[in-house]
């Protein structure tokens, strides 16, 4: 599952195939965000008219045959890989209007006893990396229902073995060399599609845990990914 995630500026704008080069040149995109959570816009990058584009859209997929945003009973902000090709909500968006979500880290968080500690997770020296995604446009029917949506939504995958005492799931990152094939409007295979969405290796991802500042979405500062000692523990004196 990945419910809140991270993407801060990037100084190597040739990072990642010129995605965060694109977002780089809007300054409304490339602000860096510490607590991205799901109703909230958020930079996405796809293949529009054989071009790169980057735009803000809302987390959370509204199908484009819904009626209104109003009836669905929570956002879709994930979606199971396993599912994706043939669940409605998804299905037609896999095929035609797939998506990467620019991202550096995202939180996940582990259920004890007595508390529920918040961890974040990141790459090798927190490198830049992308969400495989899927978006949609949703047409407003009339001033009742608000204005058209542009949304997406992120997919996820089995846990791998080091995120997996964290939760189940986990979001699925792109390889760098596999992000052309995503975004490439002319590739339906969905065998081929579906090979992508498996777990980053395990040497891959690290985590340490993080203030419980975080379970609020109001809060989006620096100080959210800074290390502590986890609930229930006391710092050692002599650490």
């Amino acid at each position: 599952m990945c419910a809140r995630y991270t993407k801060k500026k990037v100084k190597d704008a040739s990072a990642l195939h010129d995605l965060f080069r694109i977002i780089k040149e809007h300054a409304e995109l490339s602000a860096s965000r510490y607590n991205i959570a799901p109703t909230q816009q958020a930079p996405v990058v796809r293949v529009e008219g054989g071009d790169l584009r980057a735009d803000n859209f809302r987390w959370g997929l509204v199908p484009a045959w819904a009626k209104s945003p109003k009836d669905m009973r929570a956002p879709l902000i994930n979606a199971r890989s396993e599912t994706v090709a043939e669940k409605p909500s998804f299905r037609s968006a896999f095929k035609k209007r797939r998506c990467v979500v620019p991202a550096d880290g995202f939180y996940e968080w582990r259920q004890d006893k007595k508390t529920k500690q918040p961890y974040y997770i990141h790459l090798p020296e927190h490198r830049p990396f992308v969400f495989a995604g899927l978006w949609e446009h949703w047409e407003s029917k009339s001033d009742i229902d608000g204005p058209s949506i542009d949304s997406f939504v992120i997919i996820t995958t089995d846990a791998n073995k080091k995120i997996a005492p964290l939760h189940d799931r986990m979001p699925v990152i792109l390889p760098d060399d596999k992000i052309d094939m995503w975004l490439d409007p002319n590739v339906e295979d969905a065998d081929a599609l579906h090979s992508l969405l498996v777990p980053l290796p395990e040497n891959m991802v690290d985590y340490y845990p993080v203030s419980t500042r975080v379970n609020s979405y109001k809060f989006d500062e620096p100080g959210l990914i800074e290390p502590v000692t986890p609930l229930g523990e006391t710092a050692s004196l002599f650490s």
